[in-house]
């Protein structure tokens, strides 16, 4: 299980980009942060989910 914002979610094995895909995310306006670190957008391609993994999700609201 992978804690996503606070929520335990099955997806061990996806990319951050492969979750991202089923979500309502818009990835140009989120940044993500896995176990207390930042992960660059290049990066979410890459970045494989583990059991266990922490990952918050923050989007980005302009305004003004």
């Amino acid at each position: 299980m992978v804690k996503i914002n606070g929520e335990n979610l099955d997806i061990a094995g996806k990319t951050i980009a492969e979750y991202l895909l089923t979500t309502s995310y818009d990835a140009k306006r989120i940044a993500v942060e896995c176990n207390g670190a930042v992960i660059p957008k290049t990066q979410y391609g890459k970045t494989v989910l583990a059991d266990g993994d922490s990952v918050e999700i923050v989007s980005f609201v302009g305004g003004g």
